[in-house]
């Protein structure tokens, strides 16, 4: 986890907004999908050929341990994922976020269109990364963590600035007042933000920092 490191002290939006958390990772707020859209995101996300996982507020849920990417997350969030047979109905009335995955990203890519049609109004859902499609409530996304995180902190959303490199980051962009893409983003999220860095590998958030933050706040 990075709260330390950083030595964050704001609230913390996780799942894409659907859990807002303090610094000490009590729950705050949080948007749980509605039981029925989270059994038929399930179901569609398995039925394209996808790998499906389920997070609610204090449980990740896979079926396979050896899957693909869940030792990689497991290491991203700090935790280990319990493993079930199959995601029931009571584990689908309290989730957060479900997680389509798999290393065919076209499949990903055109799985997160048959979802935001299919699901509509009812869901937010985007890839947060090639491998990634994510499905939550539909305020749990990004824009209305800006809008969140305004409030609570009393800044207007014109002065914040948002980076991102998933087309998930993209609500984000529209919510904020100065908008940057990261150099290894596609050329659908560049073109809807208001300047573009360097890669995630060539230091692109400290070159944002510096070029578009900190010589904005010394003008």
């Amino acid at each position: 986890m990075l709260i330390e490191p950083l030595a964050l002290r704001t609230a913390i939006a996780g799942f894409n907004g659907g859990v807002l958390v303090n610094p000490g990772l009590s729950v705050l707020e949080s948007h749980t999908l509605d039981p029925a859209v989270a059994k038929q995101a399930v179901k569609l996300i398995l039925d394209k050929g996808l790998d499906a996982w389920v997070y609610t507020e204090t449980e990740w849920l896979i079926r396979d341990k050896d899957a693909p990417h869940v030792a990689r997350e497991t290491w991203t969030v700090k935790f280990d994922a319990k493993v079930v047979a199959s995601f029931t109905d009571a584990h689908l009335s309290h989730a957060v976020k479900i997680v389509g995955i798999s290393d065919d990203f076209d499949l990903v890519a055109a799985c997160e269109k048959t979802a935001q049609n299919a699901l509509g109004e009812n869901a937010s859902a985007a890839r947060s990364q090639p491998y990634y499609l994510d499905v939550t409530h539909p305020k749990a996304n990004k824009g209305t963590v800006v809008e969140t995180l305004s409030g609570l902190l009393n800044i207007l959303p014109a002065q914040i600035v948002t980076m991102g490199d998933m087309p998930n980051d993209v609500l984000m962009f529209r919510k904020s007042g100065f908008s940057i893409a990261m150099g290894n983003a596609s050329d659908e999220v560049k073109a809807q933000a208001s300047a573009v860095t360097d890669s995630n590998e060539n230091e692109g958030f400290a070159n944002a920092v510096r070029k578009f933050v900190l010589r904005s706040a010394a003008a």
